[in-house]
């Protein structure tokens, strides 16, 4: 019966290992994130492979960029198919999504600067321009009321 199991990647080899997985008909899945506009592997040094064991589990064992199957002496582990569709959940456009400072905020959501030269501002969090990654706030502050134009993975949502 096939099985998701863990695999332990050579350092710097989670592409690698799917690629080759990928060419000879395996699932592999190795979830990625993208951080300063690098993809990089959420789990560094390991990918989740389907395969049945006790057949194919010396070929994944060998495969080039293998390090081992996670397991005990008794062989390999096999992992929930609900553990990586929970992971696959995260994903936006195929990459995971990161919640930097918690949940993240919408429209009408009272909202505090959580990084920059503005930590610690509050106020609303007015509307989404553009690309999504900017939005514009209305701040509160004293007796001022102004609007900022901030990157949405700067701020924070208040939870009351």
């Amino acid at each position: 019966m096939k099985n998701w199991y863990v695999v332990n990647t050579r350092p710097k080899k989670e592409f690698q290992v799917a690629k080759i997985f990928g060419e000879a008909g395996f699932e592999y899945y190795n979830p990625v994130y993208k951080q300063e506009n690098r993809i990089k592997p959420f789990f560094p040094g390991y990918g989740f492979l389907i395969f049945e064991f006790p057949q194919h589990h010396q070929l994944v064992k060998f495969t080039r960029g293998v390090k081992r199957v996670v397991g005990n002496r008794d062989g390999p582990i096999p992992i929930p198919t609900e553990t990586i569709l929970a992971i696959k959940a995260r994903e936006v456009g195929g990459l995971i999504e990161l919640e930097k400072h918690g949940e993240l905020p919408g429209v009408g959501d009272e909202i505090e600067v959580a990084e920059g030269p503005l930590k610690g501002l509050r106020g609303v969090f007015k509307k989404e321009i553009g690309d999504k990654e900017r939005v514009l706030i209305l701040l509160s502050y004293v007796s001022y009321q102004g609007q900022l134009i901030i990157e949405k993975n700067k701020l924070k949502k208040i939870i009351t």
